[in-house]
Formats: structure tokens, C-alpha cells, sequence
């Protein structure tokens, strides 16, 4: 992943990262295990701040400077999230890596990247995922799933699809901020959408209800 950063990095192109850790805890699991909901949701954003740190070694590692703000303060390991002081650094080409959330308990991940996204003006929100893009169902489990070309997010709320949660959605939609689902395990895949090569699936404001409802086959 340090990579496909460095790849998109080199163009020029400023570069934020919003990081997830559920690879390390999942809270929503541990909640119905009857944990209490807010402690599992900081245990969490703890788990962001590992795989933030991890990154930022590894970016450094291959020369791309960088810097970890979280939402909650430990300033012994990375800075508090300050916006003015995140957007010194895009403009001095150091990548950005946002993590802990948004220091909040009952908020994801994508509502991070939403708000993270609008507060420092980007220009979309990239969401690498496994897949490569939005499809009508799981694809995993129905192998007559198609996959969406185009999306307005008024479409993703009717129809229900698995994009971003609803509040990260409505974040977006208010802020005009286009959203492009795309499959991180293929290579070179973060720079061919940053270049503006027509992959995975874009969420944007109403394309049209014909062009919204367009599909490729799986």
C-alpha cells in the first residue's frame, strides 16, 4: 500500500489517509459479545493508530515523508488533528495519514473519511475496497451481482447498497464530494483513478436516472 501512495505521491497529486483498524478489533463484534458500545469503539480508534504508524514506516521507508494526526490526543507518537496544520503539510507534499476517527464513539470509518475529506477540500474520496466497486449484491455470494458504473447518492440510499454508511453518505452528498469504489489489490489500481481511467464505481450528484443505473457484468 506504501507503494501504490508513493506511485500516486510522485505525480504530484496531495495525498490523505484515512486508516481503519479491523484488522486489529472490530467493536460491533464485541458489542454483541455485550460489550459496552463506547469503549469498544475507542478500543478502535486505537487499533487505527497502530496501522497508522505502521504505514507512516513504511512510506518513510521508500523516501515519502509523512505524518500521523489522530482525534484523540497522544502526542508522544503523533500529532493532535489540527486542520489548518494538515494542510501545511499536503501543501509541503508530505502525506497525510488521519487516524482514531473522529475521536468520537458511534462514528466509522467512512465518516472520517467524509469529514476528513471536506474539512481539507479534496477532490474525492477513494475507497479502496476488495471488490472492484459497487455491485446490486454481495458478488461473493451471488454470481448474477452486476456492478455499478455510475451512482447518485440518492440512488445508493434507495437501493440500499453497501457503499459508505448514511451519514458519511449524506456528508458527501451535501459537500458535492465524489466517491470512487475501487479494488485495492490490484496494482497500480490508486494511480489509474487519481489519472482519471474509468475503473471500479463513482457515487457522485444525479448522472441521470439511465446512466445511474447502468451496469457491467461481474
Amino acid at each position: 500500500m506504501a507503494r501504490e501512495v508513493a506511485a500516486v505521491h510522485a505525480e504530484g497529486v496531495s495525498v490523505a489517509v484515512v486508516v481503519g483498524g479491523g484488522n486489529i478489533w472490530r467493536g460491533k463484534m464485541h458489542e454483541a459479545a455485550g460489550m459496552d458500545r463506547a469503549t469498544a469503539d475507542y478500543m478502535g480508534m486505537l487499533a487505527t493508530v497502530i496501522n497508522a504508524l505502521a504505514l507512516q514506516d513504511a512510506l518513510e521507508r521508500i523516501g515519502v515523508p509523512s505524518r500521523v494526526q489522530t482525534a484523540i490526543a497522544m502526542n508522544a507518537i503523533a500529532e493532535p488533528y489540527i486542520r489548518r496544520r494538515a494542510l501545511r503539510h499536503l501543501e509541503k507534499g508530505r502525506v497525510v495519514i488521519f487516524a482514531a476517527g473522529t475521536g468520537n464513539p458511534y462514528f466509522t470509518t467512512d465518516t472520517t473519511a467524509a469529514l476528513r475529506a471536506v474539512e481539507v477540500g479534496a477532490s474525492a474520496i477513494l475507497k479502496a475496497t476488495k471488490v472492484d466497486g459497487v455491485y446490486s449484491a454481495d458478488p461473493f455470494k451471488d454470481p448474477s451481482a452486476t456492478r455499478f458504473v455510475q451512482l447518485d447518492y440518492l440512488r445508493v440510499l434507495e437501493l440500499g447498497l453497501e457503499v459508505m454508511d448514511s451519514t458519511a453518505l449524506t456528508l458527501c452528498m451535501d459537500n458535492a464530494l465524489p466517491i470512487i469504489v475501487f479494488d485495492m489489490n490490484v496494482p497500480g489500481n490508486i494511480r489509474r483513478v487519481v489519472m482519471g481511467e474509468a475503473i471500479g464505481t463513482t457515487v457522485g450528484r444525479s448522472v441521470g436516472r439511465a446512466a445511474a443505473e447502468g451496469v457491467t457484468h461481474a
